[in-house]
């Protein structure tokens, strides 16, 4: 078997190693809560940044080559399956992600690229059970080719609506027979940039429409696991219907969708909707439909979505809380929607990536569970909502109480300033602080 990388498995060698091709907190076999490490976090490579991204950006040509020294599009897609394996292996990773068209391009007809695609799916299910890895979750890349410049599901165009089904359908069947926990719809073009064009109406009720049909017949050839709506909020459309979390729920539950859907949150999706990482995984923790997590970063001095791999430890010890709290992955996991700066171009970057994601999520997940067990955070919390545990609060949340008699009780309790209690935010994130820095 080719050996495409020359670099050999990554081992781990604690905080104390200088050694920039070791992991210094990332573990793979360490036993925490009766399950290893590996476990908790399912780590996936993502196939489309990791397997075909080449640097190429609005600016400039690709600065990285990614045809593994292939010319025939067959023999690279084969090739991409070996190489990808090779890394996976090397990295201590069990899981990947895949968009249709990043196994296997586009060819002159469906039918030919269906066939070209069966072909590569037959390939990783070879080499998965050779393996032991796995597919997290599927999707099709329904937003790149001219077809779907008006969107996919919500196109003005019948035929476009069609194909897009028939690609999704595909897709879906690759996502079943690899044995995928998850399949994403994520609205790469479903959305608006002017109203004057626009039947918003139409549009919404097409995307739910799809959607139905895909679950319909996702259940119906044997798929048991979470669909995934993936919320961003602008690019490429200037406005996306998904645009977060708290959107997306509403637009499930006017549809009956909520009971088949759940979230798979992006961190730099969260910031280009004005939002924190955490705040999304709460939304999506607390409404009953976090789902999995697509682990990257943003920059805060630039407006887009620039997928960087994840370093900052206080993000990711913040979103890492929010899943402990959530009881931990089921069917999803860490998903590293990332890539190496344009910069990086060299196969070593690849590989100190995603030894600096997969650290700084380590390092978080022990940090989040510190945390959680210092418990000062939480009973913060609970002593800050006290008041609702008894008296006219337990009233108010039974029902026992009305609006006559809160104006009854407010009447006669008066002012109430005095009951009020400091935030403490400062006190709380020193709390952070010091649990972070005591590790």
């Amino acid at each position: 078997m080719k050996e495409y990388f020359s670099i050999g498995k990554i081992p781990f060698e604690g905080k104390d190693s200088t050694n920039q091709f070791a992991f210094k907190y990332y573990n793979p076999d360490e036993i925490i809560d009766g399950k290893p490490m590996r476990e908790h976090l399912k780590f996936a490579l993502s196939w489309w940044h990791t397997m075909g991204g080449d640097g190429t950006d609005m600016f400039g040509c690709g600065t990285t080559d990614k045809t593994w020294a292939e010319s025939d599009p067959e023999k690279r897609a084969i090739a991409k399956v070996d190489a990808a394996f090779e890394l996976m292996d090397k990295l201590s990773i069990d899981y990947y992600c895949f968009h249709d068209r990043d196994l296997s391009p586009e060819y002159s007809s469906l039918a030919e690229s269906n066939e070209k695609l069966e072909k590569v799916v037959a390939y990783l299910e070879q080499k998965q059970k050779e393996t032991g890895k796995k597919l997290l979750w599927g999707t099709a890349k329904c937003f790149d080719h001219p077809r779907y410049m008006h969107g996919a599901g919500t196109s003005p165009s019948a035929d476009v609506f069609a194909y897009a089904a028939a690609q999704i359908k595909k897709a879906l069947e690759a996502t079943v027979r690899l044995g995928g926990t998850g399949y994403v719809f994520w609205g790469g073009r479903e959305g608006y940039e002017t109203l004057l064009n626009t039947d918003m109406g139409l549009e919404l009720d097409n995307m739910a429409r799809l959607m139905k049909m895909a679950v319909e017949y996702g259940r119906s050839i044997g798929f048991t696991g979470d669909f995934y709506i993936e919320p961003k909020p602008k690019e490429p459309t200037k406005h996306q219907y998904d645009f977060d979390t708290a959107t997306v729920l509403g637009f499930l539950r006017k549809y009956g969708l909520d009971k088949d859907f759940k979230m798979n949150i992006e961190a730099n999706h969260a910031t280009l909707a004005q939002h924190t990482f955490q705040h999304e995984l709460n939304v999506a923790r607390t409404n009953g439909v976090f789902g999995s997590i697509d682990a990257n970063q943003g920059d805060v001095l630039l407006g887009w979505d620039t997928d960087q791999f994840p370093t900052n430890v206080y993000e990711t010890t913040m979103c890492m809380f929010e899943v402990i709290k959530a009881g931990g992955f089921t069917n999803g996991g860490l998903n590293f929607d990332a890539k190496a700066r344009r910069g990086s171009f060299t196969m070593e970057d690849i590989f100190l990536s995603y030894i600096a994601g997969m650290d700084a999520f380590a390092l978080g997940f022990k940090a989040a569970r510190k945390l959680i067990a210092d418990g000062r955070i939480d009973s913060f919390i609970a002593d800050r909502y006290a008041s609702w545990k008894t008296g006219i609060g337990a009233d108010i949340i039974s029902g026992k109480a009305d609006l006559a008699a809160l104006e009854a009780y407010a009447l006669s309790k008066g002012e109430v300033v005095d009951s009020l209690t400091s935030g403490r935010q400062e006190m709380l994130e020193s709390i952070v602080n010091n649990v972070l820095f005591s590790l």
